[in-house]
């Protein structure tokens, strides 16, 4: 009980420290997007407006002053909002985005491809494909192995059915 009161009374001794104050983005502030993939960089610090990601706890939209947090990626459309309305989408695999302090985004994908350069009809067969073997008598590994390709060829026909 003694540490109690000694640590009630340490607190209200303490200096209060300043808070920073949020407020809602304008619509002239940007975030400084860097999207980068192992082999590549899509993005390097550039100002946009927005990005929409498919987060692992749901679909997320990043504007400038967002808290900062760290974020776990899905298979899904990450979509890239600069000025003048214009949007850019890519497919993610997976990744992490990482919302730094002044408005900065720092978004890490295993792998990315532009929506307008996948095609409906190879990913369909791909899908088929990766069922036949999740569904055969092949080993267990095999069959997780399909069964992750099956999760990712389904989000891609998603992605390129509301494109």
């Amino acid at each position: 009980m003694a540490a109690l009161r000694l640590l009630c009374a340490a607190t209200r001794h303490t200096a209060k420290l300043p808070l920073g104050r949020r407020g809602y983005a304008e619509a002239t502030d940007k975030i400084k997007l860097s999207l980068v993939l192992p082999h590549a960089t899509l993005f390097d610090s550039a100002d946009v407006v927005q990005v929409n990601i498919p987060a692992a706890t749901g679909d997320m939209g990043i504007l400038a002053n967002h808290v900062p947090s760290v974020e776990a990626l899905r298979p899904g459309v990450l979509e890239v909002i600069e000025s003048g309305s214009a949007s850019k989408k890519w497919f993610v695999s997976t990744g992490f985005a990482t919302v730094h302090p002044n408005n900065k985004l720092t978004i890490n994908a295993v792998e990315a491809a532009e929506l307008d350069a996948l095609s409906s009809e190879a990913i369909r067969a791909n899908l088929a494909e990766a069922q036949k073997v999740a569904a055969g008598a092949g080993s267990e590994e095999e069959k997780l192995e399909a069964r992750i390709e099956v999760d990712v060829y389904e989000a891609l026909q998603h992605a390129v059915s509301t494109k």
